[in-house]
């Protein structure tokens, strides 16, 4: 669909990915339209799944969750039964808050969000290694966080949005 997004609909989409607590009136204004035709838009971006959802962003060392990190996770038989077991318990984790499949030496790449090392340790054997499935994980603890944006960058699917954000 991104070939059909207009200048309007780009910027909405630019407006609500970095503010979604903004009311229809406040991005309506913003984008010189009145709100009727802007909830109609956003009511379409979301029937076709571009928005997905909008959610609040935490802040995790407030929290108390400021331990972080990055696991390479390799199964010891990544059969399509064991890779959907794996997936299937990685999706009931909160502690897991990103998993990809990847290509290379490693099945699955886990972004890990704990309270500190002893509560990740304890993710570690008690969950991952309990599944009996896992042949290698090699992690990576995040020292400090340099850039964690979760806006997509519109500017490479339209020219109406700043391709720097």
């Amino acid at each position: 669909m991104s070939e059909q997004l207009d200048a309007v609909d780009a910027k909405i989409l630019d407006l609500i990915q970095h503010d979604a607590s903004l009311s229809v009136a406040e991005i309506a204004e913003r984008v010189g339209l009145s709100s009727s035709p802007c909830w109609r838009r956003i009511k379409r971006l979301e029937d076709a799944g571009i928005i997905q959802r909008r959610v609040t962003i935490l802040d995790r060392e407030q929290l108390g969750l400021g331990f972080e990190v990055y696991c390479t996770v390799k199964l010891s038989l990544p059969t399509k039964e064991n890779l959907e077991q794996f997936e299937t318990s990685i999706v009931r984790w909160a502690e897991v808050v990103q998993c990809a499949t990847v290509t290379g030496a490693a099945d699955y790449e886990l972004r890990i969000v704990t309270r500190d090392m002893h509560a990740f340790d304890d993710f570690l054997r008690d969950k991952i290694l309990s599944l009996g499935l896992v042949s290698n994980i090699e992690s990576r603890i995040v020292i400090r966080g340099v850039k964690n944006t979760t806006a997509v960058p519109l500017g490479m699917v339209s020219p109406y949005v700043s391709p720097h954000g």
